[in-house]
């Protein structure tokens, strides 16, 4: 096991001592989230401002049946990747025939579509109030309405999807994303399909947002219209692109500070996005791969200095 792995294992089982449980749970709940967007953003070379789409449709589709039906939780968590996926195949497929600049407002305009659907569709999800009274089900029998259980049941699926992208960018689709990522020519020319490609990476980078949003509507017990919008995707790739976009442990560590900064120092000092500025500014002129690029010349540094 490497040494990364160990120190996030680690982590999972101490954070909830430092921080607060409802707090540490957001971490990993955003980590999850931010594992999608860096197959698309960090590995496959798309800048996508509409990830917001996939985790607010499969928050609101399992909210629902969750409130109205009383589904397991099992159940929800299928359903939540499933519709994750699907809407990221329905926009991931208008999406690739563009490149560029028009992909990104692509992206961003078939947020906004689903944003004001989600808006204008009252009966559904609520509207501007969002969708509250979702339930927190029970899992095989044991009740997680305590937040520390709550907590061990996201912290486990996130270490599991940690471990499957890990797979994923390690698999030859990880690499074939790579080669599309460093040279969509060549990749093109080597015979991929690079259309197709991307979209595979749409839909798995659909299928994590899908998971991570039924966890948040059954962590807080109601889906904001704010989970479905286009800042919300700002954030993810904000965080993202802090932590270190390219790496497997970037948005982990990106959704660490953003949640923190956002949920503690809020607390403190009203003005804490400026701290979230500076950091984007420092990473976009000095650190492009983020948090991780600093540790690895940090630690090359006294490499070279010993």
């Amino acid at each position: 096991m490497s040494r990364a792995w160990l120190v996030t294992l680690a982590t999972v089982v101490l954070l909830p001592v430092f921080v607060r449980h409802t707090i540490a749970t957001e971490i990993w709940i955003f980590a999850i989230f931010g594992l999608g967007l860096n197959l698309l953003m960090g590995y496959t070379g798309l800048l996508s401002f509409g990830q917001a789409t996939f985790f607010g449709a499969a928050a609101y589709a399992v909210g629902y049946l969750l409130k109205h039906y009383a589904i397991n939780v099992v159940l929800a968590l299928a359903i939540g990747v499933a519709v994750g996926a699907a809407s990221a195949a329905l926009v991931g497929y208008l999406c690739v025939q563009r490149s560029g600049l028009y992909f990104i407002m692509l992206t961003f305009a078939l947020n906004q579509m689903f944003y004001f659907t989600a808006y204008q569709w009252t009966t559904v999800t609520g509207g501007e109030d969002g969708m509250p009274g979702v339930p927190r089900p029970e899992v095989l029998g044991l009740d997680i309405h305590a937040p520390l259980a709550y907590y061990t049941v996201v912290a486990l699926l996130f270490v599991l999807a940690l471990w499957i992208m890990r797979r994923i960018v390690e698999s030859p689709l990880g690499k074939i994303l790579q080669s599309i990522r460093d040279n969509e020519l060549r990749a093109e020319a080597l015979g991929y399909n690079v259309p197709r490609m991307k979209l595979v990476a749409f839909v798995l980078g659909g299928a994590f947002a899908g998971l991570a949003g039924v966890l948040y509507a059954m962590l807080f017990g109601i889906v904001p219209l704010e989970a479905i919008g286009f800042v919300f995707s700002g954030n993810v790739v904000f965080a993202t692109l802090i932590g270190g976009s390219g790496s497997l442990y970037g948005p982990v560590i990106g959704s660490f500070v953003f949640i923190w900064l956002s949920e503690s120092v809020s607390a403190i000092w009203a003005r804490w996005p400026l701290l979230l500025g500076v950091a984007f500014v420092v990473v976009v002129l000095f650190l492009r791969g983020g948090v991780v690029e600093a540790w690895a010349r940090y630690r090359a540094w006294r490499h070279a200095s010993g």
